[in-house]
């Protein structure tokens, strides 16, 4: 394939991944309030959140394999990683569908990445700030799952103190 070839694919896909983040994110409007599809789906607990998300990693997938730098890749899924794990949250998630928009935020990462040269690199440094930003609250968890524990086998053997 040719380096022109390869710019037309892009481009193709570029434009396809715009339509396909507009019917997810910004289709529909009421009064100043636009939504798509995404929303929508996600009324269906589970297999709408699946469905959802899964859209949203293809146009990843799709815009990585035409050479976009992995610190955009990095930033695109955490993204759709905020959006799937507030869409799980029942009820807050089905409203926050309608306010985050993963896909119109991936949308606009490209067009920095491809029209500004914004977001260039490895994206290594986002990497370690989610590596120690997941070691906290693993370590939370564990310090909460600690205290329980002993405050569990207080309560058990009668020293708890309950207010």
């Amino acid at each position: 394939m040719q380096a022109n070839d390869k710019s037309i694919r892009a481009q193709s896909d570029l434009q396809w991944v715009e339509r396909v983040s507009k019917l997810m994110d910004t289709q529909f409007r009421i009064g100043n309030f636009r939504f798509g599809l995404d929303p929508l789906i996600n009324l269906m607990p589970f297999l709408g959140d699946m469905a959802g998300a899964f859209i949203s990693i293809l146009l990843v997938y799709v815009m990585a394999r035409n050479g976009v730098s992995r610190k955009v890749v990095i930033l695109m899924l955490l993204n759709v990683l905020v959006d799937a794990v507030l869409g799980a949250i029942p009820f807050i998630g089905w409203a926050a569908d309608f306010v985050y928009k993963a896909n119109a935020k991936n949308v606009r990462l490209l067009h920095e990445h491809y029209y500004e040269n914004k977001h260039q690199g490895k994206g290594t440094g986002i990497l370690i700030a989610i590596f120690i930003v997941f070691l906290l609250i693993l370590l939370l968890i564990f310090g909460l799952l600690w205290m329980v524990t002993f405050w569990l086998i207080d309560f058990i053997s009668g020293r708890a103190l309950i207010y």
